[in-house]
């Protein structure tokens, strides 16, 4: 039997889940997850739990928020005033908007906060900072 390593194309089936035992994303009801293995597809503490699988093992891999989404940076949020703001667009805690920087790139940012004078927007991944947990089966290497 094959097992894993850097280059090879997989497909898992997963479950993602927070420390707190939440569950924040699962491929169950949809097609499994492909990637190739070492290439940067997804969160690196995911890609080095591959090598040495075999297609049908199942193991639960627990992910430091620094090989996830990296740590929330303090920086990535920016208090805006109200007014900077278009009126047709629906403010409130937790809506995801996009943003245009100065220099031309679209941002994705969520309102973490607002009251009348101003919006604070975070930049910052929804799970930067958190570490996740993964219970993970090999489905198949190509």
């Amino acid at each position: 039997m094959s097992e894993v390593k850097t280059g090879d194309t997989v497909r898992i089936h997963y479950v993602g889940t927070l420390a707190d035992g939440t569950r924040f994303d699962s491929s169950q009801g949809r097609d499994p997850l492909e990637f190739v293995v070492g290439s940067g597809q997804i969160i690196p503490g995911l890609d080095k739990a591959m090598p040495g699988m075999s297609a049908g093992d199942k193991k639960t891999v627990n992910v430091p928020a620094n090989e996830a989404y990296g740590e929330a940076d303090p920086n990535a949020r920016q208090s805006v005033p109200r007014d900077q703001i278009p009126a047709d667009i629906p403010l409130e805690v937790g809506r995801q908007l996009q943003v245009q920087t100065q220099d031309g790139r679209v941002v994705a940012v969520m309102v973490v906060d607002l009251n009348d004078e101003a919006v604070v927007l975070d930049a910052n991944h929804p799970l930067a900072g958190q570490n996740l947990t993964f219970a993970i089966e090999l489905v198949s290497i190509n």
